[in-house]
């Protein structure tokens, strides 16, 4: 949630914030209603202090007295109307909360001008995608894929984009997660395991709510959301808390499953592992503080990035523009590998700073130590990595003549052997 003050003192900056994400906010709305909860607060506040005033005059009056009884009268009428003003105030100040959480986050001054994924930023190149891979395939064309890899009976059993992993396909993805898990340890992160599903409070927080509903699948009727990424109750571990300011920054990492309904998806771009609907991930988080949060999304962003170098796959680095990089985000960079198959590349990691966007919604603040008073921190958040497009590249990258995969030697001891075998 953006600040309100922001928003009354400066509504042409907002709404340059609001075109350069191309997103469509009817501003004017907002500002009427945050007007008009502003003047419902003001008239109940007058009524208390016209209510306070007569009490104190019928304290000093005796009891029965004509003044009494006419202070008695009047009271009741005052009492009447603070009770029917207070119930206009919550309405309204429901209305003006709601208003707010559909306003996004102003993007950074960095992040460029742009609408489509084709105005994104190349930041940075690593290894050589180019290299002769004269054995690649789409990973889905591999023979035997579908024995470590079952589509078919996941859609069985579930629905289409929910996988059986079968052998050392899932031997596979649980050495690439130990090998994230343990990478990010070394980094500095604290492991966490998080629940799995969130309640809407946690959701909204975040931004998943209410931008992303068609996105997520929602239990009833408890409510409950499976969580789209770790970055939900990592996030909110520390909602209306305050931290000190000697503890920042905190860093985290998490492995859960992730499920998201990616509605609309279609072709070419989610065959195989590149689109599914659950899939394991490990999440980085960070609670930082507002003056260092820029430099915290470089490491961020480069702890990200040696997790592919030590799996020895050609990755770049997109600075996103401001109209692909969401609702909530300040700046994003977006991490992509090259797979060699399909001739493309194809994204494992976003890392975000959300500013105080995330914080202001969750009250999660920290305790100046110059001052002693309570301030919003900055929440940075990005994928440590993504499993599926990870293992796409390194199958399809590394497939031997003799239709092997050969795994990278930092994979190695957490797999157990140097080559991944279909037959």
């Amino acid at each position: 949630m953006i600040d309100p003050k922001l928003l009354r003192d400066s509504p042409d900056l907002v709404r340059a914030a609001i075109a350069k994400k191309h997103l469509a906010v009817d501003l004017d709305a907002v500002l009427a209603l945050d007007t008009a909860w502003r003047a419902a607060v003001q008239e109940v506040e007058s009524l208390r202090g016209k209510q306070k005033a007569a009490n104190t005059a019928m304290a000093a009056l005796p009891k029965g007295s004509p003044e009494f009884q006419a202070n008695v009268a009047e009271m009741k009428a005052v009492s009447a109307q603070v009770k029917e003003k207070e119930t206009a105030l919550k309405d309204t100040e429901e209305k003006w909360r709601h208003a707010l959480l559909t306003v996004p986050n102003l993007p950074h001054a960095s992040v460029p001008e742009g609408r489509t994924p084709e105005d994104n930023v190349i930041h940075a190149l690593h290894g050589n995608h180019d290299e002769p891979r004269p054995h690649a395939l789409p990973h889905w064309e591999i023979p035997g894929f579908d024995k470590l890899y079952d589509f078919p009976r996941g859609a069985k059993v579930t629905g289409a984009g929910f996988p059986f992993f079968i052998g050392d396909g899932a031997r596979l993805v649980r050495a690439l997660l130990n090998f994230f898990l343990e990478e990010d340890v070394r980094a500095g992160y604290t492991e966490v395991s998080p629940p799995i599903l969130v309640n809407a409070a946690s959701a909204t927080a975040t931004g998943q709510l209410p931008d992303k509903e068609g996105q997520m699948y929602e239990t009833t009727p408890d409510r409950l959301f499976a969580v789209p990424t770790a970055e939900v109750p990592l996030t909110n571990f520390f909602r209306d808390e305050i931290l000190e300011e000697a503890a920042l920054p905190v860093k985290r990492c998490a492995y859960t499953p992730c499920f998201r309904r990616e509605a609309g998806s279609y072709g070419k771009d989610v065959r195989g592992l590149n689109r599914v609907h659950q899939f394991d991930k490990v999440e980085l988080l960070k609670w930082v503080h507002p003056s260092t949060s820029y430099d915290e999304l470089e490491q961020l962003r480069d702890d990200a990035a040696r997790l592919l170098q030590k799996l020895e796959l050609p990755y770049r680095v997109l600075l996103m523009c401001g109209g692909d990089m969401g609702f909530g985000q300040a700046k994003k960079y977006d991490l992509e590998v090259w797979a060699a198959g399909q001739k493309r590349w194809l994204e494992v990691s976003s890392c975000s700073n959300f500013e105080a966007f995330q914080a202001r919604r969750a009250q999660i603040r920290f305790r100046a130590k110059e001052t002693g008073k309570p301030e919003l921190v900055h929440t940075l958040n990005g994928s440590g990595l993504a499993v599926p497009r990870v293992l796409a590249a390194l199958l399809e990258n590394n497939l031997q003549a003799d239709g092997r995969v050969r795994l990278p030697a930092a994979l190695v001891p957490y797999f157990g052997k140097e080559f991944l075998s279909f037959s």
